[in-house]
């Protein structure tokens, strides 16, 4: 019998370790899969290594059930992988599921937790739409105000005119104008373009 854990936040930016304080009380921490990005599918790299390594009989601890996924079905479908796998899923946030239920009694543990794990994985799926469905708004009235999201817009050097026609003109190669304008060849490219547009 092995025991891992399992932790995800959805972005780079975020932080796992809050999640890891309470892994590491069970797990160490050498075990511990870890991943930074969305939930909504279960297309993640530490997640998609530690489901070819488990076997029967491991335990795996997960903080909370979003930490999983955020898609109510994949959840349900990896529970059940699991279970026919003979894997033990140990969820910290449902303390029916860190019970040792006696022989015999694993059916009462099994309803229990499968009641619970609809609630909280509709949740769950839940909170994901919510997410999208602000930053959609968000997004909407950003734009209504005029606002410009994403990247800055490029902006031509003071110095443009000159080199532009210089190289235009076969005078400097593309490298230089590019160093004389400061520009990222992305940059400068995609300048040139609106330019003659």
């Amino acid at each position: 019998m092995r025991i891992y854990g399992y932790c995800r936040v959805s972005t780079k930016e975020q932080n796992l370790d809050r999640q890891l304080i309470e892994l590491e009380k069970y797990v160490d921490s050498r075990y511990i899969f870890k991943d930074k990005q969305s939930g909504k599918d279960m297309d993640r790299v530490e997640y998609q290594l530690l489901r070819k390594v488990a076997q029967r009989d491991d335990i795996i601890y997960i903080k909370s059930l979003d930490r999983l996924g955020r898609n109510k079905q994949q959840i349900k479908q990896e529970l059940e992988y699991y279970k026919n796998e003979g894997v033990r899923i140990k969820i910290l946030d449902i303390p029916t599921s860190m019970l040792d239920i006696p022989k015999g009694q694993e059916w009462l543990l099994d309803m229990i937790n499968n009641l619970l794990i609809e609630v909280l994985s509709t949740m769950a799926e839940q909170e994901r739409l919510n997410i999208k469905s602000r930053q959609a708004e968000g997004i909407a009235a950003a734009k209504d105000k005029g606002k410009h999201l994403g990247r800055p817009k490029a902006e031509y050097p003071l110095n443009w005119n000159e080199v532009y026609n210089k190289w235009k003109h076969g005078e400097v190669s593309a490298v230089k104008a590019m160093e004389q304008l400061e520009l990222k060849k992305n940059t400068f490219y995609k300048l040139a373009k609106q330019y003659e547009g």
